[in-house]
């Protein structure tokens, strides 16, 4: 039966000063996960962020190409005045 320690048993040992730096590493690790957790799953400010996009993809295409956004606002309008048109012409329909 042998004492002998293998290098593979012995355990490592680190300073003080190792293990805070690996602790503070592990911590800004964490915190990065969390930060990136948190922007994913809060809605309201994906809400702002995508609505910011759009507005200015929105202003962009007014610069570059006036005729297509005066092109898709005719089209959501005529959209909404069918659909408005439709909810009224069911509800006067149902009386």
């Amino acid at each position: 039966m042998s004492t002998d320690k293998t290098p593979e048993t012995t355990p490592e040992h680190h300073s003080t000063a190792e293990l805070r730096a690996e602790a503070d590493r592990a911590r800004a690790a964490l915190a990065g996960t969390l930060d990136a957790i948190e922007y994913k799953l809060n809605v309201p400010k994906q809400v702002k962020i995508n609505t910011r996009r759009f507005t200015l993809g929105l202003h962009r295409l007014g610069d570059d190409n006036p005729l297509a956004l005066a092109g898709i606002a005719l089209g959501a309008a005529a959209t909404v005045g069918t659909v408005v048109w439709w909810g009224v012409k069911t509800v006067l329909d149902r009386r």
